[in-house]
């Protein structure tokens, strides 16, 4: 089995199981974003207290790019401080557009090929992107 063939099977595991997919009974923060291009759209819930992610979760429709991304974003930022999930969140922005991230990305490395198909960079990135919205707006009670 070569290197592909187990990013494709991260990707697909991600996708069919995804991991944090639901609703939270009281979130702290809400926000969604929609990449217009595809159709995609996403929901995060957080529940932030004393700085720290302590717990998400994701709901929404899209392909198995965007769906899988979501799901390995949060398994990478629970339990983490928000100014480290959204350092995750701007390096994996770079690593998916071709550039070198300075953290280690887990699982969300698997998504690499994604920089060839600049379509797809929309999808690979929608989650991370509404993470980003959620700490860049103040945010009302849901």
């Amino acid at each position: 089995m070569n290197l592909d063939d187990i990013y494709r099977e991260t990707i697909l595991d991600h996708n069919q199981a995804p991991r944090y997919f639901g609703h939270l009974a009281h979130p702290t923060q809400v926000v969604g974003m929609l990449n217009p291009t595809c159709g995609d759209q996403i929901q995060l819930e957080l529940l932030v207290h004393d700085g720290v992610i302590e717990d998400i979760r994701f709901s929404g429709q899209g392909c198995s790019i965007s769906m899988a991304s979501a799901s390995m974003l949060m398994e990478a930022v629970i339990g983490r401080p928000v100014s480290e999930a959204l350092d995750l969140a701007k390096n994996f922005k770079l690593f998916v557009t071709g550039g070198t991230s300075s953290v280690a990305l887990g699982d969300l490395e698997s998504l690499h090929g994604v920089s060839q198909f600049p379509s797809r960079v929309k999808c690979a990135t929608l989650a991370h992107n509404a993470l980003e919205k959620a700490f860049a707006e103040p945010q009302e009670s849901p």
